[in-house]
C-alpha cells in the first residue's frame, strides 16, 4: 500500500462490509457478484477486486480508484464490472454505494426480460411501481466495451425514471443491479429486489393474470416511507 492508503481506510472498511453483507443476504454464489462504495468529497471508489474468493477477502483486498478508472491504491484488479459502477456513480449523483448480484430470482426475470411488476405493499414499501429492466444489448454494444454499455443501457432506461424512487434494475439477459446512499443501503436495496422477485413469481404462479397494485395504495405506502411528509419509522 502507498502513502494514501490510510486515508481511506473507512472506505475500504465500508466497501469489504457491503460485499460481506452480499454472503450474508444469499445474494451470490461462489464470486457472482460484487459492491462499491464511493468517497464523493474525495471522488474515490473503493471496490471488490475481480475473483477474489470471499472467505478469503480482506478489507485491505479493496481496490481504490477515480471516477476515471484509474488507480489510486491496490494491487489486485477491481471487478470486471468496475465500469458500470463508476458510469452509475457519473449518472446518478446522489448514490453512495453500488450493488451487483446473480440473485436466482432477480437474474430469472432478467434472463426472462420482463420486469418485476408491483401486486402488493412490501414491494411499494421500497420501488414506485415496477422493478425495471433494460431492453437487450445490442451485438456492437456487446463487442464493445461491454461493462461501459451496461452502465449505458442502465442509465438509458431511466431516462424517464427516478432512480431514487427505482433503486435499482435487471439488465435484460444479465442480472440484477441496485444503488442507495450508502454500499449497506445498496446490498439492501439487492436484498429487497431478490425478495420481491420470488415473491412476485409466487403470485403469479397463484394467480397468472393478476393486475399490478393499485395506484392508491401504490402511492400510500411508497410515500408513506419516502415521500416529502413521510412518517414510517423515527425521526
Amino acid at each position: 500500500m502507498n502513502g494514501n492508503a490510510n486515508m481511506y481506510e473507512k472506505l475500504r472498511i465500508d466497501a469489504y462490509d457491503a460485499n460481506m453483507m452480499l454472503q450474508k443476504y444469499g445474494l451470490i454464489d461462489l464470486t457472482f457478484g460484487n459492491a462499491s462504495v464511493i468517497d464523493r468529497d474525495e471522488g474515490v471508489v473503493a471496490i471488490k477486486p475481480s475473483g477474489v474468493p470471499y472467505d478469503t477477502m480482506t478489507p485491505d483486498h479493496m481496490v481504490l480508484l477515480d471516477l476515471d478508472g484509474k488507480s489510486i491504491d491496490g494491487d489486485l484488479r477491481p471487478s470486471s464490472d468496475t465500469p458500470t459502477h463508476l458510469l452509475l456513480y457519473k449518472a446518478f449523483d446522489s448514490i453512495g454505494g453500488v450493488v451487483h448480484t446473480h440473485s436466482r430470482y432477480a437474474t430469472s426475470f432478467a434472463q426472462a426480460g420482463r420486469p418485476v411488476e408491483c401486486y402488493g405493499t412490501t414491494h411499494a414499501d421500497f420501488f414506485y411501481g415496477e422493478i425495471p429492466v433494460t431492453r437487450k444489448l445490442k451485438p456492437e454494444e456487446i463487442a464493445g466495451d461491454y461493462e461501459l454499455e451496461v452502465g449505458n443501457v442502465i442509465v438509458e432506461r431511466f431516462s424517464e425514471l427516478s432512480y431514487e424512487a427505482h433503486p435499482g434494475v435487471l439488465v435484460n439477459c444479465h442480472g440484477p443491479f441496485a444503488w442507495g446512499p450508502t454500499g449497506k443501503k445498496a446490498v439492501e436495496n439487492a436484498f429487497a429486489i431478490e425478495l420481491l422477485a420470488q415473491m412476485a413469481l409466487n403470485t403469479l404462479a397463484l394467480s397468472p393474470e393478476i393486475a399490478p397494485i393499485q395506484k392508491e395504495l401504490l402511492d400510500k405506502h411508497f410515500l408513506r416511507k419516502h415521500g416529502k411528509n413521510a412518517y414510517y419509522g423515527q425521526s
